[in-house]
């Protein structure tokens, strides 16, 4: 098989998503890894994943995922072991919500890794403290750009698996990275610091050359070496499931930004794809390009302050 434009790195998980309006939870796949594969696919890029998995992990999520022309042969499942799980339960608005992790599959190490691949991207996507940093480091080796979304070094699993953020102790991973993507809390979690430009400052400051800070309902901020941006969000048809918008936006933003696309476009289009997600349960409603590209005009038309 031809190499992948990106390669995505870190666990896919099973999801039981808790919504307000349904009487019984949503069981789906899930993992930022899942979320940024499909949408990057869907705007026409080649995605490989690069992920463990226990025995229990449905085969048809593989399935799902090879049908949507996403490379899974690097998806190891490890029979004896369990696949990694979340329950996320949301509040009643949506907007908040309560992540518990139920189990954890093995992690992802240098052996995991070929010292083959050559690829444009590689998009590191933890969520449970899974990806080893000299995974990282040797993964760094085979990409022209890395990608990183912090988010699942900086989680903390206190009593029955509820999760929390704790400060990022090992900041060598910042280092390896050319493009950051992350919510504000996480931003601020991972640098200490509450103001944003501040934490964006400091991100930058090991190197990184362009940060992204999701915003939710309110966009998101780009910064290209110091210049900040900011994103609107494209106000979807309806919030459904709120999971993966994030992931969705870096997918999309990846996926152009291999075109040579410029990088105000690249974050139109990173919001427009999180704006289709969020329109149905888990990942099954990732726009597809066209309607994705429709939304990016608009939010682009908008004007992008600075």
């Amino acid at each position: 098989m031809d190499p992948a434009d990106i390669v995505v790195v870190g666990h896919l998980c099973i999801d039981s998503i808790i919504l307000p309006n349904r009487q019984v939870p949503c069981t789906i796949l899930g993992g930022s890894a899942a979320y940024v594969s499909l949408s990057a696919r869907h705007l026409g890029a080649d995605v490989s994943i690069i992920s463990k998995v226990g025995g229990d992990f449905p085969k048809a999520y593989l399935w799902w995922l090879s049908q949507e022309g996403i490379d899974v042969a690097n998806v190891r499942v490890v029979e004896d072991r369990k696949t990694t799980r979340f329950e996320l339960k949301y509040s009643d608005d949506l907007s908040t919500r309560t992540l518990r992790l139920i189990s954890k599959a093995p992690p992802i190490t240098v052996e995991d890794t070929q010292s083959s691949l050559k690829t444009k991207v590689i998009h590191l996507a933890p969520i449970a403290n899974e990806i080893e940093y000299e995974a990282a480091e040797k993964l760094k080796r085979c990409a022209e750009i890395l990608s990183l979304d912090p988010q699942g070094l900086i989680r903390a699993f206190k009593d029955e698996g509820v999760v929390t953020h704790e400060k990022l102790e090992d900041k060598r991973v910042l280092e390896l990275a050319d493009i950051y993507k992350s919510s504000r809390e996480e931003i601020e979690a991972v640098t200490g610091f509450l103001d944003l430009h501040a934490a964006i400052r400091a991100v930058h400051d090991f190197g990184v050359e362009t940060v992204i800070v999701t915003l939710g309902g309110k966009g998101a901020v780009l910064s290209i070496e110091g210049t900040i941006y900011e994103i609107p969000a494209y106000t979807p048809t309806k919030i459904v499931d709120p999971t993966g918008a994030g992931d969705a936006f870096i997918g999309g933003f990846i996926a152009e930004y291999i075109r040579g696309k410029e990088v105000l476009w690249c974050a139109c289009v990173g919001s427009a794809a999180a704006s289709t997600v969020v329109e149905g349960i888990g990942p099954t409603l990732v726009g597809d390009g066209d309607e994705i590209r429709r939304r990016a005009e608009l939010i682009y038309e908008k004007g992008i302050k600075h």
